[in-house]
């Protein structure tokens, strides 16, 4: 196998990683750049140098538009063809399958790209055909340190971040920032009512157990070894099987998110921000609001596999992904934020309304950002996760 991640120093290169990663940072960098796009970094295909032929995207369900697809085989020439899935536990089980062929480029979280890496499945980013100089500096710096910069080799081209906090019905389970909590999600008033992913509910009643003081150990350091991990999840467990009364639907995917406040009677959840924001423009009275134990944080960005069949496509496809308008695209359709300069001057009054309500005060310096998750951490978790469903 190639490079491995040392697993003691994950939480500190997290940590680290997620401290340059600062509201202050954000804005500043997001206001300079507005006014700085020169693009002077690579420049991308324009139909005149394109090679035609097509790129491979393999990219999550509802990521990619008939939008975006069009304006950037006007942009370049090439034909993108675009195949969808749901987690990233499927992205990696085809990929493995498929031994790293059958596409150019993945679309994976940051924390997850070591996985990738380990079992040969991408190729390190030639820096110099990326314009690394369109993306906010935090972003750069963060993702390296999430997962994304293995020794000495830089893996992935972060693309966008979100959360997954608390989505809430304004009526009838109103929270307020700073008091919020993932907490809330398991008290008694909302038996039947509530709608999780199992796995990442697991994180959340991990943040709230340690905010009270009932953990062995932070929860972070569950990632650095399995008998800490052990120690911190079977108390989390047994937490997550005690009130799984509250549990109306679990959720894995998008559309499962949503249709449990629409179809299913949830009136508070823990969901992405994107599930909110749908929600909301769609009339209904939903919120979504960062905890005061933090937001859930990751970041996703694009990957070239092993065997990548259209490699200088991939590479055109990277460098529009990396334009504002590409960015603004993305952020409007899906509700997530682009890591690209001047993309926020292009996001419409309700996405930026949504992005004011869902991170007020101080909840950009404290979302929790996830670290890299190793083999041996997913497969614990799973079987955890496995637990939780089945009690």
């Amino acid at each position: 196998m190639t490079d491995k991640v040392d697993a003691n120093s994950v939480a500190a290169g997290t940590a680290a990683a997620a401290r340059a990663f600062t509201r202050r940072g954000l804005l500043k960098a997001s206001a300079l750049g507005g006014a700085a796009l020169a693009l002077t970094g690579p420049a991308i295909l324009n139909p005149a140098r394109a090679a035609g032929g097509e790129v491979r995207i393999f990219a999550w369900a509802g990521y990619v538009t008939d939008e975006m697809l069009d304006a950037f085989k006007a942009a370049t020439g090439i034909t993108p063809v675009r195949t969808e899935y749901g987690t990233n536990d499927e992205l990696l089980n085809q990929l493995r399958a498929s031994q790293g062929g059958g596409f150019d480029i993945i679309w994976p979280t940051v924390d997850r790209v070591p996985n990738y890496v380990e079992f040969e499945l991408v190729q390190p980013i030639d820096e110099g055909k990326v314009a690394f100089d369109r993306l906010l500096p935090a972003t750069i710096s963060g993702s390296a340190g999430m997962g994304g910069v293995i020794s000495g080799k830089r893996y992935i081209v972060p693309v966008d971040w979100g959360t997954e906090a608390l989505t809430f019905h304004k009526q009838q389970a109103p929270l307020e920032y700073g008091k919020a909590s993932f907490g809330d999600l398991w008290k008694p008033d909302f038996a039947g009512k509530v709608t999780v992913r199992a796995h990442s509910a697991l994180a959340g009643l991990g943040l709230w157990l340690e905010s009270e003081g009932k953990l062995p150990a932070p929860y972070r350091d569950s990632f650095k070894d399995e008998a800490t991990m052990t120690k911190n999840y079977d108390v989390i467990i047994a937490e997550a099987i005690k009130h799984k009364k509250n549990v109306g639907q679990f959720w894995s995917n998008e559309n499962e998110a949503q249709g449990a406040f629409r179809a299913n009677g949830c009136v508070i959840g823990q969901t992405w921000d994107s599930s909110s924001l749908a929600l909301s423009k769609e009339g209904l009275p939903f919120g979504y609001v960062a905890p005061k134990e933090g937001a859930l944080a990751w970041m996703e960005g694009v990957c070239l596999t092993s065997k990548a069949p259209n490699l200088d496509n991939a590479y055109a496809f990277i460098n529009w992904l990396l334009t504002p308008e590409a960015g603004a695209m993305l952020a409007n359709h899906m509700g997530y934020n682009s890591t690209v300069k001047g993309a926020d001057a292009l996001l419409t009054p309700e996405n930026k309304a949504f992005f004011a309500a869902a991170y007020p005060g101080d909840a950009l310096d404290k979302l929790w950002w996830w670290p890299v998750q190793e083999s041996w951490f997913v497969a614990k978790r799973n079987g955890y996760q496995d637990q939780f469903l089945s009690a």
